[in-house]
């Protein structure tokens, strides 16, 4: 779920210990790269069209891309300046407007928002103080929970570059002239010789984190987890691979199916991931105002859990538990060690992960071999969000931090998690322990899928 979500503001100590050894100068560049990233993806976002598209709503199932800007700001406020700084709340009178638990998207447009000069002067305003709030805020190890190892400004910094992709979903939903254009990623190397699949053996491995300074609630705490051995494909499920699924009939056969999704299948008469139409024996899709033809060869994107779900069954698999993902994203059987991503610790290059709006698309599969895990899966971080077979379930010891709303409200079997981040996704807000969910009919975010079947 791109992060839409508001907080009950409250600083109660949530926050796991194990995240020591942080250099506090250290977080507190990063926090600041992070800040600075984000603010310049969220302009780029919002000042690629003008300010009739901006306050109009392209989808009920979004915001205004104006309401996302100004929501930014109201969060960093609520965050940074008065619960951290500590400073009196320069726009409370627009707290209401822009919580999202109190007004659902579909009826934002007729809320009285800020005005786009006015929305981005906001933001602008919050972010100046939020810097200097940041140039003098302890994060040392005993500092209070929410600026220690610089958590508050490593939540800001995610949350813009949440509702960044939400908007970039919002660009791919709006129909007007091309806005936003980017180069193609890089072709795989090596795909044609690349196995089908990996087999990622079993036995126990350490699931989730304590130690990630920035890691939201839901990813804590670490904890062991056994997993069967099974099989998972290398690469996501590629747009031909899924055409064969359509082409055999797959959206006209309900035993594929679960029931809630064949009930969504013949009440909206799909046929095809979302943005695909039929011409003249030919697939094509929009992406982000251009019609093209299907790339065979790159991960299908816009499927809902219900698709991801009839194509594993229909392809004789089933889509991977959330514990299988994330053994085959990080555990590192020569060491026994869980790593902070599936090629290791160290932060993605451009050379590993499709990340950050790069490329505005999936890299073909097969591409960055840079990336692969120890297990032999690529593609695993960046690309498409992939679906997992398992619901949004707390971690056992799981203490919500620092807002009930962001995680806790969602536990249940109504939600499904998908793992591994999108080329939407910037690597402040994706890592191998983090987790995402969404109802399993949603079609816009920037979805796929890779199947597993036992060992």
């Amino acid at each position: 779920m791109t992060d839409d979500r508001t907080p009950s503001v409250s600083t109660a100590d949530g926050f796991p210990t194990g995240s020591g050894g942080h250099d506090p100068e250290v977080l507190r560049q990063r926090a600041l790269d992070a800040l600075l990233t984000a603010r310049a993806r969220t302009v780029t976002l919002t000042d690629s069209v003008d300010d009739g598209e901006l306050t109009a709503q392209h989808s009920p199932l979004m915001s205004p891309l104006v309401w996302d800007l100004a929501h930014i700001g109201n969060q960093e406020e609520q965050w940074l300046l008065r619960a951290v700084g500590g400073r009196e709340a320069l726009r409370p009178e627009i707290d209401g407007l822009y919580d999202a638990f109190e007004h659902p998207r579909a009826a934002r447009p007729s809320l009285p928002l800020l005005a786009p000069a006015e929305a981005r002067t906001y933001a602008s305003d919050v972010r100046g103080r939020a810097l200097d709030i940041l140039e003098g805020a302890p994060l040392h190890e005993g500092g209070r929970p929410l600026e220690r190892a610089g958590f508050a400004f490593g939540m800001i910094a995610q949350h813009e570059q949440q509702h960044d992709e939400t908007m970039l979903i919002t660009h791919q939903l709006r129909t007007g002239p091309v806005a936003l254009t980017a180069p193609a990623p890089p072709a795989p190397t090596d795909a044609a010789t690349l196995p089908a699949e990996v087999l990622v053996p079993g036995g126990p491995f350490t699931m989730g984190t304590s130690a990630e300074p920035w890691a939201l609630d839901n990813e804590r705490p670490a904890h062991r987890r056994e997993v069967a051995a099974f099989h998972l494909d290398t690469a996501p499920v590629t747009c031909g691979a899924y055409r064969r699924f359509i082409e055999d009939g797959g959206y006209t056969d309900p035993r594929w199916w679960a029931p809630e999704g064949w009930d969504m299948v013949r009440e909206h008469d799909l046929a095809a991931p979302l943005f695909w139409h039929r011409d003249a024996g030919q697939w094509l899709r929009r992406r982000f105002g251009v019609t093209e033809p299907v790339p065979d060869d790159e991960p299908v994107l816009h499927v809902s859990w219900y698709e991801a779900d009839a194509y594993a069954r229909w392809a004789g698999r089933r889509l991977p538990t959330e514990a299988e993902w994330e053994k085959a994203a990080r555990h590192d059987p020569a060491t026994g060690r869980s790593l902070r991503y599936p090629w290791g610790d160290t932060d993605p290059t451009p050379e590993q992960a499709n990340l950050g709006q790069r490329h505005l698309r999936p890299a073909r599969a097969g591409a960055y071999p840079a990336g692969r895990a120890p297990s032999g899966a690529g593609q695993l971080i960046g690309d498409v969000w992939e679906w997992t077979s398992s619901d949004f379930l707390p971690y056992p010891g799981f203490v919500a931090f620092p807002y009930r709303e962001y995680s806790d409200v969602f536990f249940g079997p109504g939600h499904k998690v998908l793992r591994g981040g999108s080329f939407a996704v910037d690597q402040v807000a994706c890592r191998g322990t983090f987790r995402n969910w969404d109802l399993p009919v949603r079609r816009q975010i920037f979805s796929g899928f890779r199947t597993a079947r036992d060992a």
